[in-house]
């Protein structure tokens, strides 16, 4: 029976056509991409497998995909689509011209990216930069350590340089901005010690959070207080008595002072620390009170009597 294709006929049939006709475009304008590449581009190659424009430099290859080509020559009139290429050729040459100008600049960046645990940031911050969540209140911020051209990783930065999984930052920020803190203890204004851990003027500290589990493993304590108020410092206070109520005033005046002072300041709150976990002490020195006494209550260090 003859006619028109209908019903899943028809839809595979549009299916088809719909393949055919980008298939079609995306010859007609790698081949135009491929014409134009040694004026616009001369040291760049097109592959073809990966559908890319390739640029070789270093330690590295710069790669621009022609997926965006596409869409855009697939909006436009076939006569225009020459002038489309050689737009987005001039635009791939002049980003190319940016990343190859910073790696001259510092080299093997990815010898440069330190992780920065820092307060939770605003969504707005979060859109621009690379990084990953750090629990409830932190982020884990990727950063280039250089002292004129530091900054935090701005997504634009990492795909310009071409740098993808991220994960050895951390491990580079340990070895090299981590391994001489000095960890030691001094009197609290209370009574009891405060266990001081810190490097002058690194901005790196904070990343020991995320090791607070390994940190606190033998100090044979319910949780901890725990504070961030600079940078390059924290301050510990493990919670194994009742005194923790009374040094717990003295702890987050300290914490606040030192915030206050800080060139570089990280944040003024005190956590709980307690299985693995941080929890917000609350501001008010009453229910934070309430906090560590329910937290000694639970772990037996505290008998039930009126305080």
């Amino acid at each position: 029976m003859g006619g028109e294709p209908h019903g899943r006929d028809a839809r595979q049939s549009r299916r088809e056509g719909r393949v055919h006709e980008e298939l079609e475009i995306a010859g007609d304008v790698h081949a135009l991409l491929e014409g134009l590449l040694p004026v616009s581009l001369p040291d760049a190659s097109f592959d073809r497998a990966t559908s890319s424009v390739v640029l070789g430099f270093g330690w590295t290859e710069l790669s621009a995909s022609t997926w965006g080509l596409l869409e855009r020559c697939a909006a436009a009139e076939r006569s225009e689509w020459p002038g489309v290429v050689d737009a987005w050729l001039r635009e791939t040459a002049d980003r190319a011209a940016m990343a190859i100008a910073e790696i001259e600049l510092l080299g093997d960046v990815r010898r440069l990216l330190r992780i920065r645990l820092v307060p939770t940031m605003s969504e707005e911050h979060r859109r621009e930069l690379v990084w990953t969540p750090a629990g409830e209140y932190f982020d884990a911020l990727v950063v280039v350590e250089h002292p004129e051209y530091g900054a935090p990783l701005t997504r634009h930065r990492a795909g310009l340089l071409q740098l993808r999984r991220l994960g050895y930052a951390l491990r580079q920020t340990r070895e090299h901005e981590l391994s001489d803190v000095v960890d030691y203890t001094r009197p609290l204004a209370a009574g009891g010690e405060v266990r001081v851990i810190t490097k002058p003027g690194s901005g790196y500290v904070t990343v020991l959070l995320s090791e607070l589990d390994e940190l606190l493993a033998e100090t044979d304590a319910a949780g901890a207080l725990v504070a961030a108020p600079r940078y390059d410092t924290l301050l510990l206070y493990p919670l194994r008595s009742r005194a923790a109520l009374k040094a717990l005033p003295a702890f987050t005046a300290e914490a606040a002072a030192m915030h206050g002072a800080a060139e570089d300041p990280c944040t003024d709150h005190v956590y709980l620390w307690r299985d693995g976990d941080l929890e917000a002490l609350d501001a008010r020195p009453r229910r934070a009170r309430a906090q560590v006494k329910a937290l000694l209550r639970a772990s037996g260090r505290l008998r039930l009597r009126r305080e």
